[in-house]
């Protein structure tokens, strides 16, 4: 079975993680959706966690993907190291799915060496950056969660239309 796990911060899920969802389906048996309680490389997250999976939960409608809440369920920041060595209990190959804008801090990841070794890592290319390292899924998608947060209203389009109103309104504070 081809597995592929896209995991991130999905703060908030966009029309850009499902681009991407819709692409991976194409050539994965599975597709785990898997979003973080918080980046190890970060100090802090917009929404919380059980908010943001339950935003996922209600865009996601494919029998191909698999929501998954291991690592909210931590309750702590993981590191995909770990969080591939418990996949590997039940799969035998795993691709790792990560926007290129990681790229940058890969270095920094735990045991990055080792990791490398345990899966095959597929970038998603924005704005044209490609790795020469990794296979590269290119979709240029316009649109970025961090400017999400920056200006909410601006990016609704940009939103899954069945929770638009409810990640707009949270962001812009009416929680």
């Amino acid at each position: 079975m081809k597995i592929a796990i896209f995991g991130g911060s999905f703060d908030p899920i966009h029309k850009g993680h499902i681009k991407i969802i819709n692409k991976l389906v194409k050539s994965f048996d599975k597709v785990i959706v898997l979003p973080n309680y918080l980046n190890p490389l970060k100090n802090k997250f917009s929404a919380p966690a059980q908010k943001r999976l339950e935003w996922i939960k209600k865009s996601i409608n494919n029998p191909k993907v698999e929501i998954n809440d291991y690592e909210i369920k931590q309750n702590k920041p993981c590191y995909t190291i770990d969080t591939i060595k418990h996949f590997l209990k039940n799969y035998d190959k795993i691709s790792f799915v990560i926007g290129a804008d990681n790229l940058s801090t890969l270095n920094k990841w735990k045991n990055i060496d080792e990791l490398k070794k345990l899966v095959d890592f597929i970038v998603v290319s924005r704005n044209n950056k490609n790795s020469n390292e990794y296979k590269t899924i290119n979709l240029n998608i316009p649109i970025s969660s961090t400017q999400f947060r920056q200006n909410p209203e601006n990016y609704k389009n940009y939103l899954p239309k069945i929770v638009a109103d409810e990640i707009i309104s949270y962001y812009k504070g009416n929680k």
